[in-house]
């Protein structure tokens, strides 16, 4: 029956045939379907049982359609129960789920144009949601599905069914669930056009609103098109401003976007500055001076002096000849830095000049002729650094992005210092510090500005002289741990406190000075990335943080002795590895599981480390695992240690079909088993809302495994899931009425499903 259910199929398809004798092939092959039937003859009724649907809907006849495609279904869920049950051991069965995905998505679009035809729009949206939410797994049929809700758009307009062709076509937002494969801007187009149009037509005057939304919408897809045509056609960068100019009378918006896009597109032309003036003058000429302020900072940070002195030049241009003010003398001053940044002492001497002259009791303005005076090596370094000491006892006002507090004024006076150093000017520097420690009652900058020209001068210096001057500044450890609140101040005194002991004869408790000061560091930096909001700053900090961890393990190997210290190393290192996403965790967990005595506290917070977005599933379960066993091991039962039970099992639940497999449920289980255990060891400290969590988990297991037709194990987790019942307290009575009738549901629909199972055999 089988070879005559092919060889008549196959004819169909050749004598291109139409949907009856499709059909009667489709039906016979079904009728002689074994027992159990090999994965080649499933896939063979899935092709033959979709094309018949897909058939029979071209032929206009949707009932005859719903059949087939049903049996198609069905057909899927059985091949995708035999892939499960193979497990992970056959290399190709992550592509073959992926291709039931495809099929099945194929399948349900087909099942809601079936509904849409037969005026059925509910169940249409429900095929057409869970197509949408399989996207996620099988992007490259984005364009596709927004096709298809185009089409039911379409087909509903034709049909005059107003309101459900809006919701179709409203459905173009498919088309951003994926940028890459999603439908281009001329098709969205198109359907808001025609979105307009339903609008209009359904009801003028009460939805003209929308309908004009849609026509602009619709219009900027278009234009968004053009500028992208106009970008790939390697037009000069002129061409590409004029267009910026003309969308700024019609669309502020879009013409920043397209000239961010353009600054990007051009950005190793060494014409850009005209671009990024032009973004400054825009946002100039409609009052948005922060926006313009805040552009120009940028260019600045990003150390593009050109671009941010010609911003500079242009805002001179808006006052007055003669003016004087303190934002008149501000500009001065960032059009002196700039210069000088770009080698034009002599114009940097005209521009300080000038914001003297405007604001001369401004101690940013000394500064600036300190800076200047330095690099060119005059008297007037001398000069600027006294009347910095004298502004400096004057209340400081803050200037752009410097974040100044009280100890502001001695900031400067220590950058000053360091500056003078770099120029290779030794008195300058000794005379910076003099009237910072004359000025400043801050005493940790005047240990830093201290340590500095120390370090500074270490190779002039006598052997004794070296360990005088590095014992005297072991106070500056004292500093350290005075700046708790300010984990940056804090690195930076343990950091000084190493490089200063550096300088003394080495020695065992040197070493072990070096040791704390080093993994001090690194905690602070590990710190730092926890409270900063900026990737890149995090970045950074972690990085830092590891050339510390690097440099206690170089002074651990020469102390050749094994404490406390190295799992804290251990444990440091493994958090700044993990949220930089290196692979080198896995060794350092190793590490750790290898040491003669591991705290539970340590694993804890490895795992910790390892959430989102640093993820590393099956290492974090591998370290609450080892935490559990250690937990196991003490003689009283803990209920805390549920914890970790809590986490294992939030790792292991499936997050969507595709990740049912057998060897993931087992896992689960074995999870909710110990949790069990400790709910039991432990009645009365267990909390009682982390017991109505493990119930509802395990029910929702079950649940879905009964939408997956696997029934034995859908009773099995619902079953479990009962059990938790009884330890329940106050909520007990409720959820025990609640859960019993369900439960006693599911089982009634296990029944059915099982009987109908053993029917169709």
């Amino acid at each position: 029956l089988e070879e005559c259910a092919i060889q008549l199929w196959n004819w169909s398809v050749t004598k291109n045939a139409g949907g009856a004798l499709r059909h009667a092939a489709c039906s016979l092959l079904y009728c002689c379907e074994p027992e159990s039937p090999t994965e080649g003859a499933i896939r063979k009724q899935i092709l033959m049982a979709s094309k018949t649907g897909r058939t029979w809907l071209d032929c206009k006849n949707p009932q005859m359609a719903d059949h087939f495609l049903r049996l198609a279904v069905k057909s899927l869920e059985t091949l995708y129960s035999q892939l499960m049950s193979r497990g992970d051991a056959a290399a190709d069965v992550t592509s073959s789920k992926a291709d039931v995905e495809k099929d099945l998505l194929r399948i349900l679009s087909c099942q809601a144009e079936s509904a849409v035809s037969q005026g059925n729009s509910g169940e249409a949206t429900v095929y057409m949601q869970r197509c949408k939410d399989m996207l996620q797994r099988i992007p490259k049929d984005t364009a596709y599905l927004s096709l298809m809700c185009y089409n039911f758009g379409v087909d509903t307009y034709n049909l005059r069914k107003f309101e459900d062709s809006t919701f179709w076509l409203q459905s173009y937002d498919i088309g951003k669930t994926s940028a890459k494969y999603g439908p281009g801007p001329d098709v969205l187009a198109k359907d808001l056009r025609l979105l307009a149009t339903v609008y209009l037509e359904w009801d003028c005057q009460r939805f003209q609103e929308k309908a004009l939304d849609a026509v602009i919408l619709a219009n900027k897809g278009f234009i968004v098109t053009k500028l992208d045509e106009l970008l790939e056609s390697q037009v000069p960068l002129e061409v590409c401003l004029s267009a910026v100019k003309l969308l700024m009378s019609e669309d502020e918006m879009l013409a920043f976007d397209y000239l961010k896009r353009v600054c990007q597109h051009f950005g190793s032309s060494p014409d850009l500055g005209a671009a990024l003036v032009l973004h400054v003058e825009l946002l100039l000429q409609r009052n948005k001076e922060l926006l313009a302020k805040q552009k120009i900072e940028d260019i600045i940070t990003a150390g593009n002096y050109a671009e941010a002195l010609q911003w500079y030049n242009y805002s001179f241009s808006f006052f007055k000849a003669g003016q004087m003010e303190p934002n008149l003398a501000k500009l001065q001053r960032n059009r002196a830095s700039c210069l000088l940044h770009l080698q034009q002492l002599e114009k940097a001497k005209e521009a300080i000049k000038e914001a003297e002259r405007s604001d001369p009791e401004s101690i940013f303005t000394q500064f600036c002729i300190y800076k200047i005076a330095v690099q060119d090596d005059n008297v007037q370094k001398a000069e600027a650094l006294n009347a910095m000491g004298v502004l400096s006892k004057s209340p400081v006002s803050s200037e752009d992005r410097l974040l100044l507090s009280e100890s502001a004024a001695s900031c400067l006076l220590c950058l000053a210092a360091q500056i003078a150093l770099e120029n290779g000017r030794q008195e300058t520097a000794m005379k910076a510090l003099e009237v910072l420690c004359e000025n400043s009652k801050d005493e940790a900058h005047v240990l830093k500005g201290l340590a500095l020209q120390t370090i500074s001068h270490q190779s002039h210096m006598s052997a004794e002289r070296h360990a005088e001057d590095a014992n005297w500044f072991r106070k500056i450890w004292n500093s350290a741990l005075q700046c708790e609140s300010r984990p940056d101040r804090m690195r930076d005194f343990f950091v000084l406190s190493y490089q200063l002991s550096l300088l003394c004869p080495p020695d065992r408790a040197l070493l072990m000075g070096q040791r704390t000061s080093l993994l001090m560091a690194a905690a602070a930096s590990l710190e730092l990335c926890r409270k900063s909001p900026h990737s890149t700053q995090q970045a950074e900090d972690l990085t830092v943080a590891l050339e510390h961890i690097q440099a206690c393990w170089e002074v651990c190997k020469t102390l050749k002795a094994s404490d406390p210290t190295d799992s804290l190393l251990l444990l440091y290192e493994f958090e700044a590895r993990a949220k930089l996403s290196d692979p080198k965790v896995e060794t350092i967990l190793e590490s750790v599981l290898e040491l003669e005595h591991v705290e539970t506290k340590v694993l804890e917070t490895m795992a910790l480390a390892m959430e989102p977005p640093a993820h590393f599933p099956q290492l974090c379960k591998k370290a609450l695992r080892a935490a559990l066993s250690l937990h196991r091991k003490q003689p009283q039962a803990d209920p805390t240690h549920c914890k970790y039970v809590h986490s294992l099992i939030k790792l292991s639940l499936p997050s969507g079909v595709s990740e049912v497999e057998s060897r993931v449920l087992q896992e689960l289980w074995d999870y909710f088993e110990d949790a069990l255990s400790i709910i039991s060891a432990t009645p009365d400290g267990f909390p009682e809302m982390e017991t109505l969590w493990l119930l509802t988990q395990a029910w929702n297991a079950g649940i879905l495994l009964y939408s997956l037709a696997q029934y034995h194990e859908a009773e099995k987790w619902c079953g479990l899931a009962m059990s938790f019942i009884r330890h329940l307290g106050s909520l007990r009575e409720s959820y025990e009425t609640q859960m019993t009738g369900l439960y006693s549901e599911i089982l009634d629909r296990l029944d059915k499903a099982k009987k109908n199972i053993h029917t169709e055999e």
